[in-house]
């Protein structure tokens, strides 16, 4: 058993990770390694919305257990929307919970298949699909598949692979002085292309003796001639993709404010004034702009205004550049009050130019003004009207900061990575800004025809970019009115057009790839879902308001388990699979005053409505073959349980923010029960199953029925019975709900919900609510059969106070000592007592008792003390 963490400074706090892993414990006998039998990424665009697979086989050809890895980078934007694993050719894609092996015996092949989903953002002119091939190792079978469907017709592609830098492209194809790479066929026609690469062992060789390890590279853009853009409507969901071209440059009022304290000695600042040379030289005489520098003091290159960019003040301010040089501390908050300055005079005045502050720094507030939120509320007074954009130079600049500050200037922040091609990439984040060609921008919808809408009103669009709205289209409108308005170079632009709802339903191109986009019709639909969590993760970030992150972060959480994506408000958790456990279509649910649940059920990677789980990624931990993925919300709860499978117990450890799993080995006709102050009683009854080969001696059991109880001090107490067919609410009257239809009972302020995943909701009072999942198997085998699924979803309400397995769980086998010692190695102290009759494991922290076990041979109990 071992503990794993990666912790990322890369890491956005509203879900982006510019690289995430999925990582399986690697065996520190790395010397003979497990063969990789097969290595597919397989990729479908429609209309920019992508779905990424990626799917390797592993064979353990050794004679001895070895740890199995699993590697995937992803796009910084992507949500894992599944995951799946098969054991010895046992499928278990549809499972109860996200499962993973972490060894693999002698013999073993384990296959493993990851899905992603990411909408693709338009710059400098077009789209990217960046696909990480790392398999470690030369694969027989390797294989790349991309397919890329745009309605309105594609113009160029190209592709590359790149090794090291992104930006040192191996080969290019679609270029007229290159052609494709061997093993690389290419299809395409108006409005699609697919590719396939497939290189031979020899040539993952040639390029290294490691095998590939690059990131497979597809640019692309489409025809849009219409300045209303392309917008289309699918099931009752729309997009907008708004991108016009031909528009005149607006001319750009622009201010660079680069950090030289001492932390940009050597080559960031070296690296800063080449990429400044260059953006310098590239400015239009139209132009006006002006340098700022600081430390522990600011420096402004021309007094109390911008000037013009012509020849002689661009040769000039390169020479100011060339002799910059750096030391001292960082005042963040002086350099922006400095910039709002020169930004000020311009909202007086009747200049057309679009006022930009482009604003870099390598690290945090050192002097003056540090605290964050002073910083943020003085920036967001001085700059009025112009558009901040950060730039964060590696891991120890505050990109959190950043991010918050560019998000209420009318901006956004990018991180800035220390590597060989830094100028490189601050130059090309200029260009991303250097062309506005519209400002003030509001695309409209009438209300009484759309809803649920993403947002609609932005601040800049810049050459080479794309502006994306989607919402919802009430029943029965046939047509769509969407209205522009917009601030050109000259004037006010006002335009209006009318979408056909049934018109722009016709898959004309999704017909020319038919065969590579099964299921991708939703696409829209997991689009506008896809925006929508990712507007309400940014408002959460921007809000300081707990009542208002509270709600937001509800709705997220909502929609991100609605439709199966991981975010940071969801959270997964990974259990050793059985090849003999398979269910389908489970949900959980998470809401935002709770720590991260550890049950992550998925689905297929249909692109339907999918029931759904999620995770993130910030501590991984491994318990007894379960490996956990917990993302810390950093929000002080109750305990958390939940019991599922045959029988298995995910505890929530508050203290320690750690998690423990076991697995309870009930008999037949067992019953749960949760006896609890606040006058709730959870029954569960267990069903017996057959054993499995070769553990005749370990019974099966899982739960087939609860039965919840709540004293009201009324007239009748509440009485719940769950069952794989139907649930009973009875007090002041009786109600049923079948399991395979939608609906909710409220009565004597008790709730329940019945959605159409699987799941029954269950709200008692205030602070304290359950969830049930049914699991059912489709082809299930004799070991299979279906049971429920006990959560509890918001303990807050619950005392601790508590009898029966969910109080006292039965701890077999699972007590020893050297086994807490492994997983609380943040626990100050732990305490061994032992005798022929008890044995008893304290667990302390912070000189206070948290955990205690005790067993004899009668008895097990479990306790925590809060």
């Amino acid at each position: 058993m071992s503990d794993f963490s990666q912790s990322d400074k890369r890491l956005e706090e509203f879900g982006l990770l510019p690289r995430m892993i999925l990582h399986l414990y690697r065996s520190p006998h790395h010397l003979r390694t497990m063969t990789v039998t097969e290595y597919h990424v397989r990729s479908s665009v429609v209309s920019r919305y992508a779905v990424t697979t990626v799917h390797s086989s592993v064979w353990n050809q050794l004679s001895v257990t070895k740890e199995a890895a699993f590697e995937v980078d992803l796009p910084s934007a992507a949500f894992i929307s599944n995951f799946t694993i098969a054991f010895q050719d046992t499928q278990s894609r549809e499972i109860e919970r996200f499962r993973v092996a972490v060894s693999a015996p002698p013999g073993a092949r384990l296959s493993f298949c990851l899905t992603y989903e990411e909408l693709l953002i338009r710059r400098l002119g077009r789209y990217e699909l960046s696909l990480g091939l790392r398999a470690g190792q030369p694969v027989e079978n390797l294989t790349v598949e991309v397919t890329v469907s745009e309605r309105t017709g594609l113009t160029t592609q190209q592709l590359s692979e790149t090794h090291g830098s992104r930006l040192s492209p191996m080969f290019q194809i679609h270029k007229r002085d290159g052609d494709p790479p061997a093993s690389t066929l290419i299809e395409k026609n108006k409005k699609c292309a697919r590719i396939h690469y497939s290189p031979s062992v020899q040539q993952q060789t040639s390029l290294s003796t490691q095998g590939i390890n690059a990131d497979f590279i597809v640019h692309y853009d489409v025809e849009l001639r219409d300045i209303m853009g392309d917008i289309q409507v699918y099931d009752g969901y729309f997009v907008h993709y708004f991108a016009p071209r031909g528009l005149p440059v607006v001319p750009k009022d622009v201010i660079f404010v680069i950090d030289i304290s001492g932390s940009m000695i050597g080559t960031k600042i070296k690296q800063t004034k080449q990429a400044m040379g260059t953006i310098l030289g590239d400015l239009r005489e139209g132009d006006h702009f002006n340098i700022i520098t600081f430390s522990d003091r600011v420096q402004t290159w021309r007094k109390g205004r911008t000037v013009r960019a012509t020849r002689q003040n661009v040769r000039d301010a390169k020479e100011f550049v060339k002799r910059i040089s750096a030391e001292g501390w960082t005042n963040i908050n002086a350099a922006l009050i400095s910039a709002a300055r020169l930004v000020s005079p311009l909202s007086g005045s009747s200049s057309r130019r679009v006022p930009l502050v482009i604003f870099l720094t390598d690290g945090e507030a050192t002097i003056g003004v540090t605290a964050g939120d002073t910083i943020l509320s003085n920036a967001r007074q001085a700059l009025s009207t112009a558009s901040l954009f950060g730039l964060a130079f590696g891991d120890d600049a505050d990109f959190l900061l950043l991010k918050r500050l560019a998000l209420d200037n009318r901006g956004v922040a990018r991180m800035v990575y220390e590597d060989a091609d830094a100028a490189l990439q601050l130059k090309g984040f200029y260009d991303e800004v250097a062309s506005p060609l519209l400002s003030d921008i509001q695309l409209t919808y009438l209300d009484e025809q759309a809803f649920d809408v993403t947002c609609s009103l932005f601040p800049n669009y810049f050459q080479g970019s794309e502006l994306v709205v989607a919402g919802r289209v009430k029943p029965g409108v046939k047509d769509l009115k969407v209205a522009m308005s917009a601030v050109d170079s000259k004037q006010r632009v006002k335009l209006e057009n009318d979408v056909s709802v049934a018109g722009s339903q016709e898959s004309d191109s999704l017909d020319e790839c038919v065969g590579d986009l099964e299921g991708m019709s939703s696409f829209v639909h997991r689009l506008w879902a896809y925006s929508t969590i990712k507007e309400l993760l940014l408002a959460k970030l921007n809000t300081t308001d707990p009542s208002l992150q509270r709600l937001l972060a509800d709705k997220a959480t909502n929609l991100s388990l609605r439709y199966n994506f991981v975010t940071p408000v969801t959270s997964l958790v990974v259990v050793k699979p059985d090849a003999d456990e398979t269910t389908t279509n489970i949900t959980e649910s998470v809401p935002a005053t709770a720590p991260p649940r550890l049950v992550s059920p998925l689905a297929s990677p249909s692109l339907g409505p999918a029931p759904g789980a999620a995770a993130s990624n910030e501590k991984m931990q491994y318990c007894s073959g379960c490996l956990f993925h917990i993302y810390n919300l950093h929000i002080t709860v109750s305990v958390r349980v939940s019991v599922d499978g045959d029988p298995h117990f995910v505890v929530q450890l508050p203290k320690l923010h750690e998690s423990l799993c076991f697995t309870v080995d009930g008999r037949a006709k067992d019953v749960l029960r949760s006896s609890l102050t606040s006058g709730i009683i959870v029954d569960g009854h267990l069903i017996g199953a057959p054993c499995k080969p070769g553990a005749e001696e370990r019974p099966r059991t899982y739960f087939d029925r609860l039965v919840i109880s709540m004293a009201t001090g009324g007239s009748a107490d509440v009485l719940i019975t769950v069952s794989l067919d139907s649930v009973v609410l009875e007090g002041e009257g009786r109600d049923k709900l079948p399991v395979n239809q939608q609906g909710s009972i409220t009565r004597q302020e008790v709730t329940v919900a019945v959605d159409n995943h699987h799941s029954c909701w269950i709200e008692l009072s205030r602070g304290v609510r359950f969830l049930v999942l049914f699991h059912y198997y489709k082809h299930p085998s004799y070991l299979q059969m279906a049971h429920l699924g006990f959560y509890i979803n918001n303990g807050q309400g619950l005392s601790g106070a508590t009898q029966g397995l969910l109080g006292n769980p039965r701890l077999h086998d699972f007590v020893y000592y050297t086994y807490l010692q492994n997983i609380f190695k943040t626990a100050e102290n732990l305490e061994q007592c032992c005798t022929k009759e008890k044995e008893e494991v304290i667990i302390t922290y912070n000189a206070q008792p948290l955990i205690q076990y005790t067993y004899s041979d009668l008895h097990y109990s479990f306790c925590l003390n809060n």
